[in-house]
């Protein structure tokens, strides 16, 4: 029986390896570098629980922390929320062309961070003559500095994040609302329906697997943001919009401290699977209102 076996383990094996090589293994290290000292290339010291003391105490980190928590609501939460309405209406057969805009929706998704980066680098420019800038002036407001103020340096990232996530989720949320029935779309109309009820009481809880895996992926992406505050800011990586993975990644990789870095992941874990339990409990509750004027 075991014999049978053996050439399907051997078709999966490779995916086993490399995720042990390049994913199991450097996240046991981590957890085991959070309690050493090491510079990357000397003698590794063991200082107990010391790292995590000394990231505590950096203001920068809590800096760090708030700013992922304020870019995370700003970026992800209104692409989750407008990526149902966008799906509904690309999914609405009032619309003509749906297939033209389904795929417009999805480019910004498949576009290099680069070309993304430029864009936003030349919509938010710190120079008088930057497009948001030119709008600013022309409305009577003061040119802003989004690379160095506290809340152009969110704007700008949360606005790079939204808007190259919300093609990902309205897709997701999309193939969704093609699965529901039709028989049910035309008992809600039968029932005289409006559009809100029909997404409120039909849709949204028929998408209740797909909206928790969108929660879920935009969460933990929210969470781990790096390349947009990194390809916006450079590499000065400011305070006004450095994130908590940036912050990793300055300790570790600018200022050779892979013990305080490693100490910074840890607490990242934990927080990424505290806050993913309570996203399970909410988004448990979504879909169990009922329709008073629907069928008992």
């Amino acid at each position: 029986m075991y014999k049978d076996k053996w050439p399907g383990l051997l078709f999966i094996s490779p995916f086993f390896l490399l995720f042990a090589v390049f994913g199991l293994i450097p996240m046991l290290f981590s957890f085991y570098l959070a309690f050493f000292s090491w510079n990357g290339l000397g003698p590794m010291t063991f200082t107990g629980i010391e790292n995590f003391r000394l990231v505590l105490e950096d203001a920068l980190f809590w800096k760090s922390l708030s700013n992922t928590f304020i870019i995370g609501v700003m970026g992800t939460l209104p692409q989750l929320i407008i990526g149902i309405f966008l799906a509904y209406a690309l999914n609405s057969t009032l619309i003509r062309f749906r297939n033209v805009f389904r795929v417009a929706v999805f480019i910004p998704y498949v576009t290099s961070i680069v070309a993304v980066a430029v864009i936003f680098g030349v919509l938010f420019s710190n120079q008088t003559h930057g497009l948001v800038n030119s709008i600013l002036i022309g409305l009577g407001y003061d040119a802003v500095s989004f690379t160095t103020s506290e809340w152009g340096a969110k704007i700008a990232i949360s606005l790079m994040i939204f808007w190259r996530w919300i093609g990902y989720n309205t897709l997701i949320y999309l193939a969704g609302m093609q699965s529901i029935p039709k028989e049910l779309y035309e008992a809600a109309k039968m029932d005289g329906a409006s559009i809100w009820s029909e997404l409120r009481y039909v849709v949204i809880p028929m998408l209740k697997p797909f909206i928790i895996f969108t929660v879920f992926t935009a969460t933990i992406g929210a969470l781990q943001v790096f390349t947009e505050p990194l390809v916006f800011l450079g590499r000065s990586l400011r305070e006004e919009g450095i994130t908590i993975v940036a912050y990793l990644y300055r300790d570790a990789f600018m200022n050779n401290f892979f013990g305080t870095a490693s100490a910074t992941a840890v607490m990242l874990f934990i927080l990424i699977m505290v806050i993913t339990c309570v996203n399970l409990l909410l988004t448990n509750q979504i879909g169990r209102s009922k329709w008073k004027g629907g069928p008992k």
